[in-house]
């Protein structure tokens, strides 16, 4: 189905008082929804007219417009079918609340068919709010995410995720990356889980394309935690006034930093989203995130110069309380045209792309910058090959006198000859 989505593939038949009309016609439902099977019976429609006509019949229209409403309603009640089954059952048995909230679950785990369903099309209902902006709000209610809330294991729905939100959090936050693996073990999640923060894993290439046409949900922002301009919504006067000074001791390493680096960093700011890593690169609010750029690149048709006007500038945030940065402020000021300090600083800027999920522009100046900290930290002199190792001759051997073999050999050729004379002669 997704290796022919653009092609014909509508399996709707048209009858008109209860006679075959067509059963190509793919006007009925939106290309997204070419999972039906379905038969549509009107008495309505002209009989004696041509497919041609009938396809600009305004009545075709409100049939599709229903036909449509009628399909996500159904998918609706599926997705709402386990949970009230659950809760019935629960209260039917009399059970306490805690009992029902673990029949819930279970049921959810075991039963849920909306699930097995998501696993098959959930892609499709993914491009339908790419394609479909009229029935968005209805599509939005039948996505189904794994989050941070287990570790990635369930499906949750963007409405639990709603009902799960803390009184302060105003928006909600969504991490993308090529796997699960990724996203789990990123370290744009340290501060958000430290607050207890859900975040939404999406791992889908296709995650990118629909969260931009959906950029809220019940009145929530949806927020990209890789992106500049990250809020918690718990903020106090104390944290404002301490990330200024935080902002003012570290002015001194960020000049230093941004005249080293000149145009591969947009900006360098004080970091309010890292609790363990020293630093992390964030991209613009309105540019493409780390995994978009990797996507895009990776398109058969995939043009540089083309894309290079939608790749957002790079701002590099700093944890003004880790070790490294405490020490590199220290070193920019005491030994900022030291080569030794400069390759810490690169070094320090490749690793902060990498581990945002960048690559890393120029590889060869990396590895050697890198040869030349494993040099300091080994405590070698030079990086200077030492002197190729030398080969123990062998002994000569004594040659062999072959002089008498070779005189032997000689008479018995003369006797061959003899002989053969002497039968010629006979």
């Amino acid at each position: 189905m997704y290796d022919n989505y653009y092609g014909k593939q509508s399996q709707m038949r048209l009858y008109v008082r209860k006679v075959l009309i067509t059963d190509e016609f793919e006007d009925l439902m939106p290309r997204y929804l070419s999972f039906i099977r379905g038969v549509v019976d009107s008495d309505d429609l002209p009989l004696n007219v041509s497919r041609e006509t009938l396809q600009q019949h305004k009545v075709l229209r409100v049939m599709g417009k229903k036909l449509t409403r009628k399909a996500l309603e159904m998918l609706r009640k599926l997705s709402q079918k386990a949970a009230k089954d659950a809760e019935e059952a629960a209260e039917a048995a009399g059970e306490d609340a805690e009992e029902k909230k673990d029949d819930k679950d279970d049921a959810e785990e075991k039963k849920d068919p909306y699930i097995e369903f998501w696993e098959a099309f959930g892609k499709n209902i993914k491009l339908g709010l790419i394609e479909d902006s009229s029935n968005r709000t209805k599509l939005s209610k039948l996505l189904r995410f794994k989050t941070s809330l287990d570790d990635g294991d369930k499906w949750h729905s963007l409405e639990d995720y709603v009902g799960r939100m803390k009184e302060w959090q105003k928006s909600i936050y969504y991490i993308s990356g090529k796997d699960m693996e990724e996203v789990k073990s990123s370290a744009f999640l340290e501060r958000l889980l430290s607050k207890g923060l859900e975040v939404v894993f999406l791992t889908d290439p296709i995650d990118e394309y629909a969260i931009q046409n959906l950029t809220e949900f019940d009145g929530k922002k949806l927020q990209s935690v890789t992106k500049e301009g990250l809020k918690f919504g718990d903020e106090e006067d104390v944290d404002k006034k301490r990330a200024d000074l935080y902002k003012e001791q570290m002015k001194p390493l960020t000049k230093w930093m941004k005249d080293l680096y000149g145009e591969n960093v947009e900006k360098i700011s004080v970091s309010v989203r890292l609790a363990s890593t020293p630093c992390i690169f964030v991209t613009s609010q309105y540019g493409y995130s780390a995994n978009m750029e990797r996507i895009m690149q990776s398109q058969a048709f995939a043009d540089n110069k083309r894309t290079q006007y939608l790749v957002s500038k790079k701002t590099m945030e700093i944890n003004p309380r880790h070790p490294i940065i405490v020490e590199l402020l220290k070193r920019s000021e005491e030994e900022p045209d030291s080569e030794a300090t400069k390759d810490l600083a690169w070094l320090l800027h490749d690793t902060a792309l990498l581990n945002s999920g960048f690559g890393v522009a120029d590889a060869k100046a990396f590895s050697k910058r890198m040869y030349r900290s494993m040099q300091s930290g080994l405590s070698l002199d030079s990086l200077d090959l030492v002197p190729e190792i030398e080969v123990p001759e062998e002994p000569e051997e004594p040659e062999e006198d072959d002089t008498e073999e070779g005189v032997v050999e000689d008479a018995e050729e003369e006797k061959a000859d003899e002989k053969a004379d002497e039968k010629a002669e006979l």
